[in-house]
Formats: structure tokens, sequence, C-alpha cells
């Protein structure tokens, strides 16, 4: 007897598990439907700043796999269809027609709820006025698109991006390229709050070295409009900010309304929470991933909501299997990012100090300067280095890394390390490669991890 899975949601966790199933059990086993409110599907939401900011010449450029790709492979893909309501006990869902205005109950056997997240609009007077844009779906990178090139023609033109995150700081950047006097607007002591402030600052000075207003500690009150409705400025409770277009980068939350009526289960973050693999808790047939859902935190042991599309894919891949009939399990992250500001490469992955103090870890902390590769071979540049590491233990809890090019990707390492639950001693012990072109004899990494060790002992010693 054929079985069907309905899949909400097109694009990495979806279509990642739609195709892992089919790969396992073929369209006689098993039917596969995905619903896809938007247009497109299987595309790289982390590609779209730089779309915008001309890096990328093509929209299709940042599509992995197109519709008429996936449906040639038995899967029964429907764009432009959105779930409006889950039965779950009926094992039912309610989709609707964007286009059409119909709606139908579709049955499952089973269920992947791959529904995203969605940006974060505070509800304030002019939120949602013309030219205001979150940047999340590829829909969203062609409304900002639209509204760009209908600006292009005015001889100075104004963007306010709120919010210092990782999308809002490489919206900043590509509204910079595209020729717009750029204001940033965020509430932080400093940009890019998943950092400590004190490597927070090295990206404010970078912004401002490039062009961009950064503005700190500003609480965005209004986006005005003008007579035809469109925004024109943004205030915060002492200032306004000319703006022709506003990009919210303030972050995003997890995309569970839907789910939440249901009465499936919400984690702290309003992420649905699930076993390691990847089943919705309390529900055999309800698989569920991607921004939509919590995870576990392997250095604090607590639940995140961390949207980002490496762990998507992965999630897509393991319900897939689940579906399919066989068994795989995502047992959690450690915080790995890595962006750029310009030139400027940024990198963490672990715990911040304030994660350190809610999860109630003692720690000590060291901060070092030095080079991507041997100082005197041509192109060395200057990184710094962050560590945190536990009291009495010497166990690596968060690394972070702010340098030019050679200085992001180094963050795998600290990745590797914390997966691993090394010291800071052991890590000092890592064979790693080393030619004056790559690196200086000690990697700027094991430097840091020889000063952390260093820290710890001496704690030890004074305590």
């Amino acid at each position: 007897m054929t079985e069907r899975v309905v899949i909400i949601g097109a694009d990495a966790t979806g279509m990642a598990a739609a195709s892992q199933a089919r790969r396992m059990k073929s369209a006689a086993e098993l039917e596969i439907v995905v619903f896809e409110r938007g247009h497109f599907t299987s595309y790289s939401a982390c590609g779209i700043p730089y779309w915008v900011g001309g890096d990328v010449d093509s929209r299709d450029d940042l599509i992995a796999r197109t519709p008429a790709e996936h449906r040639a492979r038995d899967i029964d893909l429907r764009l432009r269809t959105e779930v409006v309501e889950l039965d779950v006990p009926g094992r039912r869902v309610l989709v609707r027609e964007l286009d059409g205005g119909g709606e139908t109950w579709w049955g499952y056997d089973k269920l992947v709820l791959a529904t995203g997240a969605t940006p974060i609009r505070p509800p304030m007077p002019g939120i949602d006025a013309a030219g205001v844009h979150g940047v999340q779906t590829l829909d969203d990178g062609q409304a900002l698109i639209d509204t760009l090139d209908t600006l292009d023609a005015k001889a100075e033109r104004s963007a306010v991006v709120v919010g210092a995150g990782y999308i809002g700081v490489e919206i900043a950047e590509a509204l910079i390229n595209r020729g717009y006097r750029v204001t940033m607007l965020t509430r932080s002591s400093q940009p890019m709050s998943t950092l400590d402030p004190d490597m927070g600052e090295l990206i404010r000075k970078a912004m401002e070295g490039m062009g961009i207003r950064v503005v700190t500690d500003a609480e965005v009150t209004a986006v005005h409009t003008g007579d035809d409705g469109r925004a024109r400025s943004v205030a915060t409770s002492d200032a306004e900010y000319p703006a022709d277009v506003v990009v919210l980068g303030i972050g995003v939350r997890p995309a569970t309304d839907l789910a939440a009526a249901a009465g499936l289960p919400l984690g702290p973050h309003g992420g649905l929470v699930t076993d390691l693999a990847m089943r919705v808790r309390g529900h055999e047939n309800i698989w569920a991933g991607g921004d939509c859902v919590e995870v576990l935190d392997l250095v604090s042991g607590s639940l995140r909501h961390i949207p980002l599309g490496t762990h998507a894919n992965k999630h897509g891949q393991i319900i897939g299997s689940g579906v399919g009939g066989d068994y795989a399990t995502f047992p959690g992250v450690v915080g790995t990012a890595v962006s750029k500001v310009c030139d400027l490469e940024v990198a963490r992955t672990g715990l911040l100090e304030k994660d350190a103090r809610e999860a109630g870890l003692q720690y000590v902390t060291v901060t070092i300067e030095s080079t991507s590769r041997s100082g005197y071979y041509p192109g060395a540049a200057l990184m710094t280095v962050k560590m945190l590491a536990e009291r009495r233990t010497g166990r690596v809890l968060g690394v972070q890394i702010v340098g030019r090019e050679g200085a992001g990707k180094r963050i795998d390492i600290a990745a590797v390390a914390l997966t691993a639950r090394m010291t800071a001693d052991q890590m000092i012990a890592l064979d790693l490669g080393y030619a004056p072109p790559f690196s200086p004899v000690w990697d700027p990494v094991l430097v840091a991890a020889r000063k952390a060790a260093m820290a710890v002992r001496k704690d030890q010693f004074v305590r």
C-alpha cells in the first residue's frame, strides 16, 4: 500500500527530506507531496545579500534545484499553496491555493514541517509601509531588488538598516555597494550581538571605515511615510534618519504559528521541539527541521534557535531517512557561524560570555592578536582571536575570530575542538598544517589556546 508524506515548505529542509525519501522509496511505495507558498525551491537564502549587492549576477544562480527538476523525480511539488491548518488527530492539512483562493483538505500518513522562520517586525507605526523589507526568502529578496531598481534613477539614495545581525550587516554592505548612503540602527552597544561587545567594536570600526553610519543603543519608534504611503524616514527616541528604503535585520523567529495552533510542543524560543531523529516530541508520524525547530547546544546543554542553512540541510537528510524507513540522528550544534564585512571576516563558535553566565558556567577569557601568515610572508594580515575556557577543567567554551583573508574559516578548528569537548591544553597539541603562506608556526587559534591554558592554571593557583 502506498503511503503519503506531506511536506510543508520547499527550501533546504523540505526538499532535502523529499529527495532523500525518494532515493529510499519509489513512487509506488511513497507518495511525496510538497506545499510551498512561494515561487521558488531549493535556494540559498544566505546568498541573498550578495545578489542584492551585485556579487551574484542572477537570482537563478542561488537556486540549487528547480521545481521542474524535483517533479522529474516523482515529487508532487505545488507552488503558491499555503497550509493554513493542521488537523493532527485526523492526519490531514488544509491547503489554500494562493492564486485561486480554493481550499482543500489533504490526508497524510507522515508529515514534515519545514516552515522556516519569519523576519521580526516590531509593532510600530509604518512598519508595514511600502519600501520596508524583511529578507528571509527568495521572494523577499526579489521584492527588495524591485524596490531598489525603482530608486536607481535618484541621484542621492538613502537606506536605513534596522538591526545589526548577520543579515543586517551583510545587507548594509550590499547597499553601500549599490551607491546608497546607509545608516544602521541597533539597540545593542555594538553591531553583531552574536559576538561579545569587545569583538563587535571591531566590526563597527570596519563598517564606519566603509562609509556606513552605525548608531548604537538606538530604539526605533516608527517608520514615517510620505504622501504616497512609502517609507521616507526612520525615527528613534531621539533622532530621525532619511530612508528611501528600510531593511529589517532585527532577526527572525521560528514560523510555528501553524504548529502552535495544532498543539505541537514548542521550546523556550518558540521553535518546535524534536527528538534526536527530528521527530516532533510525542508524535511518531510528524517530523520537523530547519529554522522552525530548536536544537541542542552541545556546549551549554540548553535548547537554542539557530537558523542556519547548514543545519537545515542536515535536518532534511535525517528526516528523509526517517520518512523512508531508515534511521539517522542529529546530535546537536556548537553554534558555528561565519560572515564578512567588506574584507573583514567574522566567525564564532560556542558560547559568548553572556551565554556562559546564563548557563551557570564559570570561565576565563583571553584575547590575542596574530597574523594569518608568517609575518615576513607577503599578505600577512592581523586577526584577533578571543577564547573562553571553563575554570578548573580548561574545557574550551567558545571562540570568536575577526580578521582579514584567511581568518574566518579558522573557526572550524575550534568547532571541532568544542564538539570533542577538548580542553585548551589538548588544543595546543593539535597537529595543524604549517607553511609560511598559510600560517605562522603557531597558528593564531593555538596561540589563543595556549594563553587560555595559562589563564586556567593561573586561576587555579590564585584560588
